[in-house]
């Protein structure tokens, strides 16, 4: 499961970047809008609720979740970078994360200003991938970095 959910981390953002330029180019040319102009903000969200789903799993069944936090206590995981970051950090990053992409989409279907409804998209947009980039255990960071490909 953390090798799908690794590998999916590169959908989930290509879909966001794809999302913000869309976003941005539609704002910039003051394009009207048309329902096509929803599929990105869609996509950028049904592939963060595919995550989520899998986060879950890896939440409840995983040696860093749950069964990390009733095992050592959470006071000893908070106490541990590591352990902290994919127990607490990570999740709640990520959990804001879809949130903002939920948002997101939800202007695609509001009733508004056209620019406006595009300056929002890009908006939460961005401001998910912000919260995705900062979230996610990049090679480099010390001690809790992952490989960028699962498998290398």
């Amino acid at each position: 499961m953390i090798h799908l959910h690794s590998t999916l981390r590169w959908a989930v953002i290509i879909l966001a970047l794809l999302t913000l330029v869309k976003s941005y180019v539609a704002m910039s040319k003051r394009k009207s809008w048309e329902a096509k102009d929803k599929k990105p903000a869609l996509f950028f969200m049904i592939s963060m609720d595919i995550q989520l789903l899998i986060v879950l799993i890896l939440y409840f069944t995983g040696a860093w979740g749950l069964k990390n936090i009733q095992n050592a206590g959470m006071g000893t995981v908070m106490k541990d970078p590591v352990g902290r970051f994919y127990a607490v950090e990570h999740l709640v990053g990520m959990l804001l994360a879809v949130v903002c992409a939920h948002i997101a989409y939800a202007f695609t279907k509001k009733s508004i200003d056209d620019q406006v409804k595009y300056k929002k998209i890009f908006r939460f947009t961005l401001l998910s991938i912000i919260l995705i980039l900062l979230s996610i255990p990049w090679p480099f960071r010390e001690g809790l970095g992952r490989a960028l490909f699962p498998g290398m």
